[in-house]
């Protein structure tokens, strides 16, 4: 099973990268299963319907997102209909809206488990994920072997320490949020798939995508800057993962970057 995974899809010029360059992509690896991380697709920040409906338009085939997620309430709603084609961190409290894992098949039926989590380091003191995901990862290989963790958070280290705390157990730990892509992607000991970062889909001339007169702008007057979205030199980039059917032990990763022609 081949799986590519995005990372944080910003704004409009993220949307159009995936739209434009995904299909080619999927033809040119065939790719079985498509993963996005949309939590900034709307605007920078948030998913709304449209954002989303776009991308699973753009023959993807489930979200998942982070700290974003509850942004745009418009999103809230729809994912109550959608439960199973946008995921938000598992770890938040019992009772929140949508769901922080699911599984997706392939057209002829092989099953991926997705699980999606988030944080703590300088982030919120949300349920613990190194004691959530093992309870989580049991239920998903009473379906299948693969599945793939979203580990969506701000330090290095906890992405580190979750790729570990997982090996063995899953076919791929992937780093998303902080939007720079990595280059330290590798298969672990016991079989898994780890990458801390696999960046974003947006525009890389820009601080993290958005555009860096703001972004400057704060750092050297410590004021509150209306940020604003980049536009130029907009990159695809992800992981594709070569996952065993069988074991769900992963076969390789390979860091996927694509330049959105014209911009």
């Amino acid at each position: 099973m081949k799986v590519l995974f995005m990372g944080d899809v910003v704004g409009k010029p993220g949307v159009t990268a995936v739209r434009t360059l995904l299909p080619k992509l999927i033809a040119r690896h065939s790719v079985d299963l498509v993963i996005a991380n949309a939590e900034n697709s709307e605007g920078g920040a948030g998913i709304s319907p449209e954002s989303a409906e776009a991308l699973l338009a753009s023959e993807v085939n489930l979200l998942t997102s982070g700290n974003h997620f509850w942004t745009k309430k418009q999103i809230l709603p729809w994912v109550e209909d959608n439960p199973h084609l946008l995921l938000r961190p598992a770890n938040y409290p019992k009772g929140a809206p949508g769901r922080g894992h699911t599984v997706i098949q392939t057209p002829d039926g092989r099953k991926l488990g997705v699980l999606n989590l988030e944080g703590r380091v300088n982030m919120k003191p949300l349920d613990n994920p190194f004691t959530v995901a093992p309870e989580l990862v049991a239920e998903l290989r009473k379906q299948t072997p693969c599945i793939l963790v979203d580990m969506h958070c701000e330090a290095t280290s906890e992405k580190n320490a979750m790729g570990a705390h997982l090996d063995g157990k899953v076919s791929a730990v992937v780093g998303t949020h902080t939007h720079v892509q990595t280059a330290d992607e590798r298969i672990l000991p016991g079989g898994t798939a780890y990458i801390t970062d696999v960046g974003m889909c947006g525009p890389l001339d820009s601080v993290i995508g958005m555009k860096k007169e703001s972004s400057i702008e704060r750092f050297i007057t410590l004021r509150h800057v209306p940020y604003e979205l980049a536009k130029n030199l907009v990159y695809l980039q992800g992981v594709l993962i070569d996952m065993d059917d069988k074991t769900g032990k992963a076969r390789g990763i390979e860091r996927v970057r694509e330049h959105l022609p014209g911009t």
